[in-house]
């Protein structure tokens, strides 16, 4: 006979065990009592690095930015009733953004549900559509075959994966005692289980039809947010040049920094898309979009006006067309497809397409003012990742970023836009990196403040720009109704310098431009956490 709790923690061992051999490496922990055998046999897991994170909503958006930073799926562990309920932010975020994770709840045993046992509740599709999986589990039961878990694991790893990056749920209940009785034992990792999934590539047909559409025409490429892979930039600016047409890209879209050529991109079009007598002149026939619908309103009606041809290139098994404007779906990697147009006969736009829009950058250049998104920009170290909040912080880099040869991987949470767990989700990339820098608002700051706990230790520069509340807002039409200051604006009277000294990060105020670019560069040479608050005009 084998005690309970033995037989719990020997469970359990096997399921980590088959998720280790399915090349998981980090779990985040949030601390409980049903969650015991799981959490023990994570932690002594040689092979995963754990980390520990006392709020479960902190945690599964801290898990999300270590898996946008890996780009691997990492485990989520927390205890019965209302802690995996607190995962819902994330687990939303994680599906929108196409994020692989693996949330692992405990569960009270079939007999205490629905009598009233403390701490229980139907976790059972707790989080409906928002996971591409859920597994309900059985209690451990005596004599069971490893081999079970281990497929398990490798499934569920493939599910969070491939076709569709995402969120999976297991639920796993326990029954008493969690603790076990015997001694360790060493656990054997099975064989990796070698999957290996077909690459789509667009149809010869597809391409055919879709360069006698655009070849010899006026258009546009438009990127959004593309997940990171090799040679799209090189690719997508290659295909550009040859159709001598213009590239709006959007900061996370990879393409506005780096080394690739940058000659006919178009960074600042929030300036030159309100010019409406340039826009008449100047209506593409046609637009390849990758990636990510955009960001910013004036882009979005830029493109929610081409109709004729409309092209968008996603590999992923989801739908991007809140404008009801697609002539042309293409499944297949964006460099792919790029490769595949070069290789038909495309003749370029006309002469003067590509200038009028590169004479629209050169005027807004002229026009730009310094502030703190390029002081910010000149100031990080290279290679250092830089997450940006949602609300205004996204819109105000997207207009300001510019474009640059340094190597800059932005990183956002924009499948859902929420402003929670901005901050933490941030430390979870500085966790995998080994840093990073975020610039949020204060609103945004305020949503998430037990995140800075997860700054501790950490090489993390976070700046939080300090409007007054609700910023987005003067830009929408509630800014015009009596009640704007009391129910959107929000004014918070909070010190963030309390905050950050709560936490253990060095703070620093600044109310100029001059004062900002000294406290980033001495943050950056000290290193550790910092968090610098921003109050500019």
């Amino acid at each position: 006979m084998t005690d309970t709790g033995s037989l719990n923690f020997s469970w359990s061992q096997a399921m980590i065990a088959g998720f280790v051999a399915a090349r998981v490496s980090q779990a985040v922990i949030s601390p409980g009592s049903r969650s015991t055998p799981l959490a023990l046999a994570m932690l002594r897991q040689p092979r995963l690095r754990c980390h520990i994170v006392v709020d479960e909503r902190s945690a599964a958006f801290f898990a999300l930015g270590i898996a946008k930073s890996s780009q691997r799926p990492v485990l989520v562990l927390a205890t019965s009733g209302t802690a995996p309920a607190n995962w819902l932010p994330a687990v939303v975020e994680a599906s929108q953004s196409d994020v692989p994770l693996l949330f692992v709840s405990a569960d009270r045993p079939p007999e205490h549900q629905g009598c009233g046992a403390n701490q229980t509740i139907d976790q059972i599709g707790l989080f409906g559509s928002h996971v591409r999986a859920s597994h309900a589990l059985g209690a451990p039961h005596a004599e069971f075959d490893p081999a079970y878990l281990y497929q398990l694991a490798a499934r569920a790893c493939e599910q969070a994966c491939w076709p569709h990056p995402g969120p999976v749920h297991i639920n796993q209940p326990f029954r008493e005692p969690l603790v076990p009785m015997a001694g360790t034992t060493d656990i054997v990792i099975p064989d990796t289980l070698r999957a290996s999934h077909a690459a789509g590539q667009p149809s010869p047909d597809d391409i055919r039809d879709l360069a006698s559409r655009i070849s010899g025409r006026p258009g546009i490429i438009v990127c959004g947010e593309i997940p990171s892979r090799r040679h799209n930039a090189e690719a997508i600016a290659a295909l550009a040049e040859r159709l001598a047409c213009p590239i709006l890209a959007e900061p996370l879209s990879g393409l506005r920094y780096g080394p690739h050529d940058r000659s006919r991109l178009c960074v600042r079009y929030n300036d030159w898309l309100v010019n409406h007598a340039f826009i008449d002149g100047h209506r593409p026939e046609w637009v390849l979009r990758f990636g990510a619908f955009p960001v910013t309103r004036h882009l979005q009606n830029l493109v929610g006006a081409i109709a004729e041809t409309h092209a968008l290139i996603d590999p992923l098994p989801r739908w991007t067309d809140p404008v009801h404007r697609l002539t042309h779906l293409l499944r297949a990697e964006p460099a792919d497809v790029c490769f595949a147009l070069l290789s038909e006969a495309l003749r370029p736009a006309p002469d003067d397409w590509q200038a009028a829009f590169a004479g629209q950058e050169r005027l807004a250049a002229g026009r730009a003012e310094a502030g703190h998104i390029e002081a910010l920009i000149n100031a990080i170290p290279d290679g250092t990742p830089l997450f940006i909040g949602n609300s205004m912080a996204i819109r105000q880099l997207d207009t300001c970023s510019g474009s640059g040869p340094q190597p800059i991987c932005f990183y956002g949470n924009r499948g859902a836009s929420g402003i929670d767990g901005n901050v933490s989700t941030a430390m979870g990339i500085a966790a995998d990196h080994g840093s990073v820098v975020a610039l949020i608002g204060d609103l945004t700051c305020q949503h998430d403040l037990g995140g800075l706990a997860l700054a501790q230790g950490q090489n993390a520069v976070i700046v939080v720009v300090n409007n007054g509340g609700g910023g987005i807002f003067e830009h929408l039409p509630q800014r015009d109704l009596p009640e704007f200051e009391q129910g959107w604006r929000t004014p918070q009277a909070i010190s963030f310098e309390h905050a950050a000294l709560t936490f253990g990060l060095a703070f620093a105020r600044a109310k100029s431009l001059d004062a900002f670019c000294n406290q980033l560069t001495a943050a950056f040479t000290a290193g550790g956490p910092h968090l610098i608050e921003l109050r500019l005009p």
